[in-house]
């Protein structure tokens, strides 16, 4: 090729910017890598041996493909993509730079995602829908949110700047900036760094509301056996009786709930 037919192609390629755009973002998801992943040791490990990097410089790829409306192309990368890293990324998705998918595999982010800047994923995540609606059908991830392990957002659902969905979450309705969901289905936790009914919380120690709730009551009908007691002083040796056996049940119930059963 001439070099004036170079610069042409070039110049057709670039002709919305999307070209300076994609090589600008791909620059800072190093940079990201970088900042947020102490085992990145160096820049050379960092473009080496990180899958998610290696995803979405590829989507980047798929993505710039698509904005030019060039058939089937875009899905050829993009699968080539899962079949490398296996993290499925549909080209027309939108993603904003300082994106991060830690340790990768398994993840799937559906066609009309978009992703705001310095968002981190980690493996297992899904960003999906929910059937076979059309148009706008899968989630929108705002500037700063981080999806811990094995998380699922499904639907057209908004997660606010800031926020953070607990590993192994599901999420079907909206989440406000700045707050942490966990559970299924999720469930704010913390609001603007409130804990919800404190600090920023570290993620092997979410809240967990349902144990919580189921704590609490478990507090109240042991108050209620006590009350009982002595009110009933002839009934006290049968209330005692029936006390231990449902500690015994009451204690296999959290074991289970913790993945602790014996």
């Amino acid at each position: 090729m001439s070099a004036a037919g170079a610069a042409g192609a070039y110049i057709w390629l670039n002709r919305g910017g999307d070209l300076h755009r994609t090589f600008r973002s791909v620059r800072r998801d190093v940079a990201a890598i970088r900042e947020r992943d102490p085992a990145a040791a160096s820049l050379l490990e960092t473009l080496t041996c990180y899958s998610g990097l290696h995803a979405i410089m590829l989507h980047r790829m798929a993505h710039f493909l698509y904005q030019q409306k060039l058939p089937v192309a875009p899905r050829l990368v993009s699968q080539f993509n899962r079949f490398l890293t296996g993290i499925e990324i549909h080209p027309a998705a939108t993603i904003g730079e300082g994106f991060f998918i830690d340790h990768g595999a398994g993840v799937v982010i559906g066609e009309t995602t978009e992703v705001g800047d310095n968002v981190t994923l980690y493996q297992g995540v899904t960003l999906g829908g929910t059937g076979k609606e059309t148009g706008k059908r899968h989630p929108t991830l705002e500037d700063g949110v981080t999806v811990g392990a094995g998380a699922k957002v499904l639907g057209a659902v908004v997660i606010g700047e800031n926020a953070k969905v607990g590993a192994g979450s599901i999420v079907i309705h909206d989440v406000p900036a700045d707050s942490t969901v966990v559970g299924n289905p999720g469930r704010p936790v913390r609001e603007r760094g409130r804990k919800v009914g404190a600090a920023d919380i570290d993620w092997t120690h979410l809240p967990d509301p349902v144990a919580d709730a189921m704590e609490s009551l478990v507090r109240r009908v042991v108050e209620l056996e006590n009350e009982f007691k002595d009110a009933f002083p002839e009934k006290r040796e049968e209330i005692e009786k029936a006390q231990v056996e449902g500690e015994r049940v009451i204690e296999k119930v959290f074991d289970y709930y913790h993945g602790q059963e014996k």
